[in-house]
């Protein structure tokens, strides 16, 4: 089995041109996808509030395409601090449950413009590690056009105070500012791409070895690059951290060209990682947390 826990689609707006020059990707073509690289299912993140995804992939369209291929999708849900008076003491456990009775499995990509541990964050992180749900959470680089996602200073100080606040969170890592922090060579002037050369174990190794609620979603050119830019070193990680480790894509737009899915193919075809842990990252991991 392979499952992938980050995608993108709509189902009502097809023909949505994408900044990329492409179009937003229907729950069609993600299939057809899927099908091409013999991903068995896919995990739905909806976005709210970002710079270009309000209103193109709301949760209803997560749910109307798990609706329409259940055996296919896995729907998330998703929470913006101002959607309810936008108060620091704002209740979403109705909104949360809403979801949760509805079939989402997890909330995210997370992607609100807002310091990581401002309190109308710690707010959402509060209620949803009540909800026991995984959140997927997107760092920014800065609080500023054309950037989306939750800030952190390098060293992601914030990302290990809402660590340490709530440990029964599971909080799958994502984007450039977090795996460029897996090397110890991060500068403001390259957080935000994907350093090349050796990797000097960073803060990420560091956060992934002192709280277990951090788990590292791979998808990407963020995440294929962490894993591959020191090949050595790419594999020990897999293997220390095998357990809380998921492949992903973040297919989201047609044409969407995918590194994760080859460099995994050519990860299993040359057994550059155990069997063990090949199997635990692709699908393992996922249906645990995932509950599936």
């Amino acid at each position: 089995m392979l499952i992938d826990i980050h995608t993108h689609c709509t189902r009502r707006r097809a023909d949505v041109p994408h900044p990329t020059g492409g179009r937003y990707a229907a729950a069609a073509d993600l299939l057809r996808v899927m099908n091409k690289t013999g991903v068995d299912k896919a995990v739905i993140l909806p976005m709210l509030r970002s710079w270009w995804a309000d209103p193109i992939s709301p949760v209803a369209d997560a749910l109307e395409s798990w609706h329409a291929f259940p055996d296919r999708f896995i729907p998330f849900c998703n929470l913006y601090p101002n959607m309810v008076m936008g108060s620091p003491k704002t209740d979403f456990r109705h909104l949360l449950n809403y979801f949760k009775e509805r079939g989402c499995r997890g909330v995210g990509e997370y992607v609100v413009r807002l310091p990581f541990d401002d309190p109308r964050n710690m707010n959402v992180f509060a209620q949803v590690e009540e909800a026991r749900l995984p959140l997927t959470f997107h760092i920014a680089p800065e609080m500023r056009d054309p950037f989306y996602g939750v800030y952190d200073d390098i060293g992601l100080p914030r990302l290990e105070r809402v660590l340490k606040t709530f440990p029964k969170l599971i909080l799958l890592g994502h984007s450039q500012p977090f795996w460029a922090e897996i090397s110890t060579d991060v500068t403001p002037e390259n957080r935000n791409r994907r350093p090349p050369g050796k990797v000097t174990p960073g803060r990420v190794v560091e956060l992934m070895r002192k709280y277990p609620n951090l788990h590292g979603d791979l998808s990407a050119g963020s995440g294929h690059n962490a894993i591959s830019r020191d090949p050595e070193f790419g594999y020990r990680f897999m293997e220390e951290f095998q357990d809380r480790l998921h492949f992903g894509t973040d297919n989201n737009f047609v044409p969407y060209d995918d590194p994760v899915a080859p460099y995994f193919r050519k990860l299993k075809e040359e057994r550059l990682i155990s069997g063990r842990a090949y199997e635990k990252i692709t699908w393992k991991n996922s249906v645990k947390l995932f509950r599936i």
